[in-house]
Parts: structure tokens; C-alpha cells; sequence
């Protein structure tokens, strides 16, 4: 047997911890007296994506990742469309419609040669019609042999398979045929009568998955060109749901497992079983999809009642980070704020963990490895504040000074700075606010949204070292917007997340002017940490709905965001600083005060013990 030396071209080092070790390296930690092993860690992932101009249930949908076709759907109930939609990967563009508006239909094909045939028209009526896409147009061609809707469809242009579905003389249907480029022939029917099944593969080597017989169904088969043999079932019965891949690599995605409820659930087919993967970021029935289990696309369908646009890509084995627990902190408030970033910084203020939950003025400093009382607290105890700038040189703006009692008390306009040792009251800001949202250094900052005295405000203000100065209305006024936002100063800001009436993932981009609307997070949330740049972020953890918090990590990439590793404990109302590579949630609340303090690493790097001392 070769040795590592031989195999690798190097030796095993003798390492005193796991500086300058590198991704793929064995190595003897001589600090923990253990072999060690740094390897990567991936995992799948969906990223929202813009949406579609025209937001629809029901639609069809073939094609790759990067190049997908949407077609067809109802932007309404009764509200069918002829509407078609070509994806470049990055947006949707309004192409040549259908020669028929239907709704329920199958598809097959690619983003430049597809096909599209059954499905209901605008009077319900369930049809046969077959229209053909060149790239330009849509042409009608030789119908199916059996008229029907909420069908299955896989396949090429020039061969495709139609297979279950409805119609008034059936309410489920187990009917195949085969299309060889110029008409249908009847082939052997499913075992399993249903219909809004999904399906991935070819007409010699198929899957068909999910559906209602009703009631919703699991049931998978696969076909090898003549007959079709049942499999095990999907972990999730459903119908309406969306598929992709091959008939033996295949995705499930979405659907309706029960009345009136959209799943995010994914599962990936490996020829034999079905294994839970990560869920879509907003779960949905009735979308449509393209792409394979390696790079995947999800699109349209409806939420509750909610007809979307909703558009999300699906990777495969993507580097991802993890968080680490660290040391506690010494109080455990909630509601505060920080400057600084993983290896040093400074957490101010926040409100008592039981009644009356009066604001405070603790500080408390995090050096790398442990956390520590500051020289000196803030002069004004407050709540919901903002914060901005380093350890040594931060900026404590806004808040809310309760006493006590409802958490609606008047809010602060105080500003204070902070030079590594006390704090300095200096000039107020033009409109007291809390719940804010607040980024940049302790000479160039912004401060955005929150609530005024009277309503949630959308106002932004940046302050230049000695003043703050009003500028131009964020899109959205809102409050318990994610604590820090991301953001290098005052001409450039994320504002994340937050409550303007209802709780929103509603993103907005500053560039020293004015805001700009940007994709929203995939998850919902108020009172979430948050850390970053306008063009790199994260958020992490916050509150979807009362008397619920969560673990939830989201990546900005500068257009979309993607769910990443989960933090290890659920809370909201908690700090955040750092970057995307290296970042840092403190405190919070998970129904009750916490003192949880983690590390966030982007690298995706960890470091496994191969044996033990022990051994």
C-alpha cells in the first residue's frame, strides 16, 4: 500500500493548531494531540432568482437552468394565459405567445424547441391541442389522442411522452402516448391512475412521480420505453409539484400536500429512493421547472392563495459556510446593537431579559475569544438603536427609551461615540427612531426606516462626523428592520428584511441618493442579524411570526439570495458584524433572552479528527 507521502508527494506535518493548512490536507495537530483532516463542506441549495413578468399558476415550463421556457398558466382562477417567457439565466423576457391560452398543460423539450400539448382552455374545456416552438413561434401540430389537463410531459420536441391527467370522463387518468416527432401513439398506461403528476427523463428511460388519485400520492414509476414498473414512493405525497433530471437522478420539488398548502419540499431520485434535500426557499403548488439535479430552475405557481413569479435555481454540491458556537456573552439582553467585526467589536445597549423590560446602557467588548464588560456603558440606556464603525471607534444612534411596559415608548433621537474607552453624546438625529436599521463607520454612516414617534418611518439619514443630514425616503418605511443592515458607509447600503405593516423580505439598495428595490430574501422576518456589504451580505436568524424565531442564514450576492448553513441556535433580536466570510451573531432572544454568541465561516472549511488519542 502506497504511503501518504507517495500518494499525496508530501508528508504528514506536525501543525500546533491549523494555521496555514489548506483544503484536502491530513496533518498533525500537535496543539490537540489528534490527526486532522480540513475538508470542504457542500451541500444543495435553491436561489431566489428575478421573477417572471407575469405571475401565474398552472404553467408549463422545459429547458435548462440557464436557458428555460415558461408558458401558459392563470394569473387567476378562470384567468387563463397564452402568455410565453424565455430565461437567459438571469431574467425573463416576454417572447411570442401560445396560438391557444390553456392552463394545466404538458411540456417537453428545450428553451428552443419545445412542446406543449393537453391542458384546459379560458372556458375550462380540456383539450388536445399540440403547438410546436421553433425558437420564434409557436405552430400547431398533430393533437393527442386522448384530450385532458393537469397531465404529466417529458421528453425532446421531436420525442415526448404525455402520460396521466383529467378529463370530464375521468377524473384521473392513467393513459400514455408517445410522440415520435409528427403524432401521438397510445403507449402502456401507468399502474397508478392520477393527475398534476410530475415526471423527468426520456421516452425510452422515464420517471412519473407524485399526483392526486386523490388523495395526493407518493407513488413513483419508471418507464423503459414499453411498460411501467412501480418504485418506491416520494417521502412526501403530493401533487402539483415539479420535476426535473433523469430516471435515475431525478428532483422533486413544491406541490400541495394536503388543501390549500404549498411545500417547499425537495427530494433528489437516485434510481432506487427517494432522500429529503433542501427545501425550496418559498413553498408553492403548481410551478413549473427545468434543468437537472446539478442545475435546476423552479418558477410560477401559488402560494395559499397567492399566484407568483416566484423564480428559484438549484444547485448541487455548492461550498457552503458553517456557524461555530462561541463563548457567552455576559448579559443577556435583547435589542442591541454593535460595531466591529469577528475577531473584535463592541455591543451596546438593548433591554432587560425580564419585566419590565427597561433599556440599558451595558456594553460589552468581544475580543476574538471571550467577551468582557466595556470600560464604560453608553450615557442613554435604550432599546432597538442603531450602530455603526469598529471596537475602537463606533457610533450609537437612535432607540428606544423605554422604561418599561409596551416596547411602543417614545423613541430616541440620541447619538453617541464610542473611542475604545467612553462614550461621547454628539449631534442628534433629525427624527428619533427605533427598530432602525444603521451601517458605515463612525465618520460616514447611514440610518434608515424604523418607528417615529407616530408611524414606521422610511426615512434615511447619514451623518458626516458631526451632523446628520435627511436624505431621500426609503421605498418601504418599515421597522424592526435587520439590526446593522450591510453596508460600508453612508453612499452604500442594504436595507434588510423588517415589518412595514406586515413582516416582509423586502431588500433596498442605497447608492448614496436614493434606494433602489432589489430581489427580496427568501425567508420572511423581522428583528434578523445581518453583516456584509451592499454587494455581499448575510442575514441570519429573526422572527417570521410571533412567538417564533429561527436559524435561518441567507448569502447576498449582489443580486439574489441563497440559503446557507443555519446557525445552531434559533433567536432574534440579536447583533450582527463581520462579512461573508468571517461574521458574528451575538445575543438575541429565543422567546426569552439569550447569551449565545457564534462565529460564521464563508470558507466552508472544517476540520475533521481522524483519530483520537484514545484510539
Amino acid at each position: 500500500m502506497a504511503t501518504y507521502k507517495e500518494s499525496m508527494g508530501t508528508a504528514v506535518r506536525n501543525i500546533a493548531g491549523n494555521s496555514g493548512v489548506v483544503q484536502g490536507q491530513l496533518w498533525y495537530n500537535s496543539t490537540e494531540n489528534e490527526y486532522q483532516y480540513r475538508q470542504q463542506v457542500k451541500s444543495n441549495a435553491w436561489s431566489s432568482q428575478n421573477r417572471m413578468n407575469t405571475h401565474r399558476e398552472g404553467l408549463s415550463g422545459c429547458g435548462t437552468q440557464p436557458a428555460a421556457l415558461g408558458f401558459g398558466g392563470g394569473t387567476s382562477p378562470g384567468a387563463i394565459q397564452d402568455v410565453n417567457e424565455l430565461w437567459n439565466g438571469s431574467s425573463w423576457t416576454e417572447v411570442n405567445d401560445l396560438n391557444q391560452a390553456k392552463t394545466f398543460a404538458g411540456a417537453a423539450g428545450t428553451s428552443t424547441a419545445a412542446l406543449s400539448f393537453g391542458g384546459r382552455n379560458p372556458g375550462g374545456t380540456r383539450i388536445a391541442l399540440n403547438e410546436l416552438w421553433d425558437g420564434t413561434n409557436w405552430a400547431e401540430t398533430a393533437d393527442l389522442n386522448t384530450a385532458r389537463g393537469q397531465l404529466g410531459g417529458i421528453g425532446i420536441s421531436t420525442a415526448a411522452l404525455a402520460f396521466a391527467g383529467e378529463n370530464p370522463g375521468a377524473a384521473v387518468l392513467a393513459i400514455a402516448e408517445s410522440w415520435n416527432g409528427s403524432s401521438w401513439t397510445e403507449v402502456g398506461d401507468l399502474n397508478v391512475a392520477r393527475n398534476s403528476i410530475a415526471g423527468a427523463g426520456t421516452t425510452t428511460a422515464g420517471l412519473a412521480f407524485g399526483g392526486t388519485t386523490p388523495p395526493g400520492t407518493g407513488a413513483t414509476e419508471s418507464w423503459n420505453g414499453s411498460s411501467w414498473t412501480n418504485v418506491a414512493d416520494l417521502n412526501t405525497k403530493r401533487f402539483g409539484l415539479g420535476g426535473a433530471g433523469t430516471s435515475t437522478d431525478g428532483l422533486a420539488y413544491g406541490g400541495n400536500p394536503g388543501p390549500g398548502v404549498g411545500t417547499g419540499d425537495t427530494e433528489i431520485w437516485n434510481g432506487s429512493i427517494w432522500t429529503e434535500s433542501t427545501n425550496l426557499a418559498f413553498g408553492r403548488a403548481t410551478l413549473a421547472g427545468s434543468g437537472n439535479t446539478t442545475a435546476g430552475l423552479a418558477f410560477g405557481g401559488v402560494s395559499s392563495t397567492t399566484f407568483n413569479g416566484l423564480t428559484e435555481a438549484w444547485n448541487a454540491d455548492v461550498s457552503i459556510g458553517a456557524w461555530s458556537t462561541n463563548n457567552n456573552m455576559n448579559d443577556n439582553n435583547g435589542l442591541r446593537a454593535g460595531a466591529g467585526n469577528t475577531s473584535d467589536c463592541v455591543i451596546f445597549g438593548g433591554a432587560q431579559s425580564s419585566s419590565p423590560f427597561a433599556a440599558v446602557t451595558v456594553a460589552e467588548v468581544w475580543n476574538g475569544t471571550s467577551w468582557f464588560e466595556a470600560n464604560n456603558d453608553i450615557n442613554t440606556a435604550r432599546s432597538e438603536l442603531g450602530g455603526s464603525g469598529t471596537q475602537t471607534a463606533a457610533l450609537a444612534f437612535g432607540g428606544n427609551t423605554r422604561t418599561g411596559g409596551s416596547p411602543s415608548s417614545a423613541p430616541s433621537d440620541k447619538n453617541e461615540l464610542w473611542n475604545g474607552f467612553t462614550w461621547t453624546e454628539t449631534g442628534d438625529m433629525n427624527t428619533g427612531r427605533r427598530g432602525l436599521g444603521g451601517v458605515g463607520t463612525q465618520t460616514s454612516s447611514i440610518a434608515f426606516g424604523g418607528n417615529d414617534p407616530s408611524a414606521k418611518s422610511g426615512k434615511a439619514e447619514t451623518w458626516n462626523g458631526s451632523s446628520w443630514s435627511e436624505q431621500n425616503d426609503m421605498n418601504s418605511a418599515r421597522s424592526q428592520i435587520s439590526v446593522g443592515g450591510a453596508g460600508a458607509n453612508a453612499t452604500s447600503a442594504l436595507a434588510i428584511a423588517g415589518n412595514s405593516g406586515s413582516i416582509k423580505g423586502e431588500t433596498e439598495l442605497w447608492n448614496g441618493s436614493s434606494w433602489t428595490v432589489k430581489n427580496d430574501c427568501n425567508n420572511i422576518r423581522v428583528n434578523s442579524g445581518s453583516n456584509g456589504t451592499a454587494t455581499a451580505a448575510l442575514i441570519f436568524g429573526g422572527e417570521p411570526g410571533p412567538v417564533f424565531t429561527v436559524s435561518l442564514t441567507e448569502e447576498w450576492n449582489g443580486t439574489n439570495w441563497s440559503e446557507i448553513g443555519d446557525m445552531n441556535q434559533a433567536r432574534q433580536q440579536l447583533s450582527g458584524q463581520g462579512t461573508t466570510t468571517a461574521g458574528l451573531a451575538s445575543g438575541g432572544s429565543s422567546n426569552t433572552p439569550n447569551l449565545h454568541s457564534e462565529t460564521w465561516d464563508g470558507t466552508g472549511l472544517f476540520d475533521r479528527t481522524v483519530t483520537t488519542t484514545s484510539d
